[in-house]
């Protein structure tokens, strides 16, 4: 196995299962792939205390010095921008693919409550503290990874950064995303690097 160890993080509702095919695509691809489960996965958490304990997985998991690259679907994605801009993550990180997640809001977030839905809002006060210096992001290698006819990231172009490199993938349900064989073959290419 080469290169940095790479950490998948799952969305809103799901757990490590999602990325089981990602998984194993990556580890084929010569990587190092470790899925995560964010808890509560429901959001009920509001998204810095999960990305608190993606930085608290990486300190146990990883050496000190150890690089890692971060591969984040849908709320995972934001939780590892929280981790990368506040909480010392830029440090650690060299690569970070975001994949249909909702950078901007999304207004499918109004059907829920709960605080981690909440901080998806477009607008929301998490979004505007993450967006309004989302230029430190160039410290790393930055993809994000969208689709057009997402139906949850609402409007889909909420996926899109004005930062690194941003490649639309015409996958027709936001699931899957992690488990077309366009987006996989995208997320090797770039963390292989």
């Amino acid at each position: 196995m080469s290169g940095n160890p790479v950490i998948l993080l799952h969305g809103l509702g799901d757990t490590v299962a999602i990325f089981e095919h990602m998984q194993a695509y990556l580890e084929r691809g010569g990587l190092r792939a470790h899925a995560f489960n964010l808890v509560p996965n429901n959001g009920r958490a509001p998204l810095p205390e999960l990305a608190r304990q993606l930085d608290d997985y990486i300190r146990a998991a990883f050496g000190e010095d150890e690089t890692v690259d971060l591969v984040g679907f849908s709320m995972g994605g934001l939780v590892s921008r929280y981790y990368l801009q506040r909480l010392g993550g830029m440090e650690r990180v060299r690569r970070l693919v975001t994949i249909g997640t909702p950078h901007h809001g999304t207004w499918s977030a109004y059907v829920l409550g709960s605080p981690g839905v909440r901080n998806m809002r477009p607008g929301s006060a998490f979004l505007r503290d993450i967006n309004q210096d989302m230029e430190t992001l160039e410290g790393v290698l930055l993809a994000s990874i969208w689709t057009p006819f997402d139906l949850m990231i609402v409007p889909a172009t909420s996926s899109r950064v004005r930062v690194g490199r941003s490649i639309s993938v015409r996958t027709l349900v936001h699931p899957l995303l992690v488990r077309d064989p366009r987006v996989m073959r995208l997320v090797l290419d770039i963390l292989g690097k």
